[in-house]
């Protein structure tokens, strides 16, 4: 008699805890969801001790507003900014990451993008090479870096 209130008592925990289950497909989730122009920005060549930034936008391709609540970095070299007012379904907002270059040779740095929406978490990556600004001199300018001329 025991095995068997013991069986019953792990089958209706089984059977309960499926029913409460939530939907977790964010393709088939109700609410806000992200839709971002680019996973990963390549900076390319970038001369050392002047910054660089890049807006990635991002998309409300869900059925509510989509609330960005923080955007996360793994170190001080970045500086980051948001949209902080709701993205209404179908509006764009954006997430702007800023890499100060002080370190030469390559780098690629993650930001994770925290919000209400289904696919909440998301992470972005910019990447790049920090060079000798005299290594750049004659090249074209590149409009991510900041007061190139300096």
């Amino acid at each position: 008699m025991k095995k068997v209130l013991t069986l019953l008592a792990i089958f209706s925990l089984f059977a309960t805890s499926s029913v409460f289950a939530q939907n977790t497909d964010p393709e088939s989730a109700d609410g806000p969801k992200m839709e971002v122009s680019e996973t990963t920005f390549n900076f390319g060549k970038i001369p050392q001790g002047i910054p660089a930034k890049h807006k990635f936008e991002i998309t409300n391709i869900g059925n509510e507003p989509l609330i960005i609540q923080n955007v996360q970095k793994v170190c001080g070299c970045t500086v980051t900014s948001w949209t902080k007012d709701p993205i209404m379904p179908g509006e764009k907002g954006y997430v702007t990451a800023q890499y100060n270059a002080a370190r030469m040779g390559n780098f690629k740095k993650p930001i994770t993008v925290v919000s209400n929406a289904v696919n909440s978490p998301m992470r972005l990556y910019f990447q790049g090479e920090v060079v000798k600004k005299e290594d750049l001199e004659g090249a074209p300018k590149n409009e991510n870096v900041i007061n190139q001329d300096k």
